[in-house]
């Protein structure tokens, strides 16, 4: 739970639990297989984000999940991330129970969003981004059940 002090007042805003890993590959038709393999764990879901450029596969480990990432546009984010970094971790997704306070609370704090409001993540999320640049280069997803 992260405690924030704001003045005098004491601010409650939880990050629940790290939500899920994602993984920038080329090709999930050959990266599902290997992190089947890897997770001894059959991929539970592969969902496609329009809005996003993206294509997903979703793994669960215990309360964790792993999402493998690929680029549906050449110049699309993981695109872009696989050619000047390869393959590899792309970014750590936490679980938020109001992603607006959460959003509100990170901004106040200096964290720069990479998107002003909640916009749909893939498995029915609202996600924000934060830039990497604020947190020692690990791109940070804040992430809530959309209802």
């Amino acid at each position: 739970m992260i405690i924030a002090y704001k003045n005098t007042s004491c601010y409650l805003y939880p990050m629940n639990k790290v939500e899920h890993i994602g993984i920038a590959v080329n090709a999930l038709q050959e990266a599902i297989p290997l992190y089947e393999k890897l997770l001894n764990s059959p991929c539970y879901k592969t969902e496609e984000v329009a809005s996003e450029k993206v294509k997903t596969a979703f793994f669960r480990q215990g309360e964790t999940k792993i999402e493998l990432l690929e680029s549906t546009d050449p110049e699309g984010v993981i695109a872009r991330f696989i050619e000047k970094k390869g393959e590899g971790l792309h970014h750590i997704a936490f679980d938020v129970s109001d992603i607006r306070a959460e959003m509100k609370r990170l901004s106040e704090a200096g964290f720069v969003l990479l998107n002003p409001e909640p916009k749909q993540g893939a498995d029915n999320k609202w996600v924000c981004f934060l830039h990497p640049r604020n947190t020692h280069g690990v791109l940070v997803e804040l992430c809530q059940e959309r209802t």
